[in-house]
């Protein structure tokens, strides 16, 4: 009967054990903290419970949780100091504030005085650790106390809350301080104002006006992608702003929706976007038999479509890099045709010729096209109208090679066909005959 009692007693304890276990798992997986930390905090408010009710002012006192065990120890901590390190006061405080006056003169730092409750001599100290030096730091264990005062209670409340939230704070920090550069999804929780404040999950950002893509309306409990522009540390949590209007979330989406980029095999090499009317994209592929353009629309334009539908309907023009200045902007000028671009290199600035009837399409709605061609490329674009007859001419200037090609084709195939025929009827007399 007594076997079975203890072996009760120790399946009820390890029961109880594992409950506390699983207890401090299942805060640290919903608050992301580690599990070390926890236990931290739970030591340190018992600590300042035990210094609460059994404690001394002054002492510095320390916990040590076993989470095996469920039992905790207590260690009152000590400093081994000497006249070098601490101040020995005996006299009256004239006295006292005489010293300190002449100390103040002299412009030395006055050391701290000594406390008998935070520090110890060497001689005490060697009696406990016998080969305890100046400097050292001793620990007193203390009798363990199971029972406590409400107050005490209720200072290790705070602490563990306290401790638990700056805890928490420093783990979302650092988890969207690494993903800050990257889009994200969230849910519009509220709109303040003309701030719009995003759910991310574990926390609250930010759309400020000038990061709202103009004319679009987001509703509540709406599902967006939103670009994480830049977190801060702050004493609530950590400050989020995100962006509907930057350049790389455009870049971010694209990842997404094309492989091939995501891979490295396709390069985004610029972007220029005007956020909610228009955005051209520069891309560009060094390995054979890949098409950057079509890789980046997809087939019936399904991956384009998709970062198109996430922007709101904004048009993006998709246009092939080329080291070349002049080829690279007369694609970036697209969808009108060029006919002639001329550079200053110095300046660095590009005079881009134009038949006449597309020296509008060139320049764009309120000069959209030729201002994202010029952000695109990094140079500055002029477009001049050239008048038909001109673009005519330069345009016939290799018509007639091509005509001449022609022709010869055709005299070749000519020639060819008259000798099939006489082989043909050479080859109808040998039979005759």
């Amino acid at each position: 009967m007594a076997k079975r009692k203890v072996q009760d007693e120790t399946e009820e304890q390890g029961t109880r054990l594992g409950e506390f276990g699983s207890a401090i798992l299942q805060i640290a997986e919903e608050k992301g903290i580690a599990k070390s930390v926890i236990i931290e905090t739970i030591e340190a408010a018992l600590s300042a419970a035990y210094k609460k009710d059994y404690g001394k002012r002054g002492q510095r006192i320390r916990a040590e949780f076993n989470e095996v065990g469920g039992d905790t120890k207590f260690f009152l901590i000590k400093d081994v100091v000497d006249e070098t390190l601490r101040e020995f006061v005996e006299g009256e405080d004239e006295e006292d504030e005489g010293r300190d006056d002449e100390q103040m003169v002299e412009g030395e730092e006055k050391l701290p005085r000594y406390n008998p409750e935070r520090d110890m001599l060497l001689d005490e100290a060697k009696k406990i650790k016998k080969d305890a030096k100046i400097g050292d730091i001793i620990e007193i264990e203390l009798e363990p106390q199971t029972e406590y005062g409400r107050v005490a209670a209720q200072t290790a409340k705070q602490v563990i809350i306290q401790r638990i939230r700056e805890a928490e704070r420093d783990s979302m920090f650092q988890e969207y301080k690494g993903k800050e550069g990257e889009v994200v999804s969230g849910t519009v929780q509220r709109i303040e104002g003309r701030n719009t404040y995003i759910d991310l999950g574990k926390s609250v950002g930010v759309l400020f006006p000038q990061e709202q893509v103009q004319g679009e309306m987001l509703r509540m409990g709406q599902r967006v992608k939103v670009y994480l522009y830049k977190v801060e540390s702050d004493p609530k949590g950590p400050g989020i702003t995100l962006s509907r209007t930057h350049p790389d979330m455009v870049r971010r989406l694209f990842e997404l929706e094309v492989p091939e980029i995501f891979a490295g095999t396709v390069e985004i090499k610029s972007i220029a976007r005007e956020a909610g009317s228009r955005t051209k994209l520069a891309v560009f592929s060094e390995e054979e038999g890949i098409d950057p353009i079509g890789s980046c629309v997809g087939q019936k334009g399904t991956r384009v479509q998709a970062v198109i539908e996430e922007l709101g309907g904004e048009k993006i023009d998709i246009i092939e890099w080329n080291e070349k200045p002049e080829k690279f902007i007369a694609a970036a000028i697209s969808p009108a045709k060029v006919v002639k671009v001329t550079l200053n290199e110095d300046r660095k600035e590009a005079k881009v010729s134009v038949p006449e009837d597309q020296l509008s399409l060139a320049i764009g709605k309120q000069g959209q096209n030729v201002r994202l061609a010029a952000k695109l490329t990094g140079w500055k674009i002029d477009v001049i109208g050239v008048a038909a007859k001109v673009a005519e001419t330069e345009e016939s200037e290799e018509t007639p090679v091509v005509a001449e090609e022609i022709t010869e084709v055709q005299e070749v195939k000519e020639e060819t066909k008259t000798k099939k025929a006489v082989v043909k009827k050479e080859k109808k007399t040998a039979k005759k005959k």
